[in-house]
């Protein structure tokens, strides 16, 4: 069993642009989406990924991924609901954690993202001075929602 325990923050500012951090670019979307379960399709450069997550709880929930053709991935998005989140992930080092920031693209233009992913809700970590609002807890900012509800429709 997976649990992801993640906690989520804007950022102020462009941090990436400061230094050469390795990047992807990711199109995904929703097969399932209900307060209990969510299922994901995701493309990452030319990899490929089918996702199942449960009820996030605090700042936690079970988290299922799996490898799965590149060609499948893109029918299967094909049979989901809402629209696609296009986005770009940096990958910024900090104190012994990878932050992972995304700059989000199309409907969600203008929004930055940061997640830290932690061995336990309770760890410490180093807060970097770009980060701004944590919005672990405001549904709003979950992907999910965002396909949804467009970060330029609010």
């Amino acid at each position: 069993m997976a649990i992801e325990i993640e906690r989520k923050f804007l950022v102020t500012g462009k941090p990436w642009l400061a230094a050469r951090y390795p990047v992807k670019h990711i199109v995904q979307a929703y097969l399932s989406d209900d307060k209990a379960r969510t299922v994901r399709i995701r493309i990452a450069d030319t990899e490929a990924f089918i996702t199942v997550k449960g009820e996030t709880r605090g700042a936690s929930r079970l988290e299922f991924e799996y490898p799965i053709p590149l060609v499948d991935a893109e029918q299967l998005i094909q049979l989901c609901k809402g629209p696609i989140i296009d986005k770009h992930r940096y990958l910024i080092d900090v104190a012994g954690f990878t932050w992972e920031v995304d700059e989000f693209h199309r409907d969600n233009a203008g929004l930055v993202v940061a997640e830290i992913e932690l061995p336990d809700e309770t760890s410490d970590f180093q807060k970097p001075a770009w980060l701004g609002e944590e919005v672990t807890h405001d549904p709003r900012y979950y992907n999910s929602n965002l396909a949804r509800c467009a970060f330029t429709s609010w």
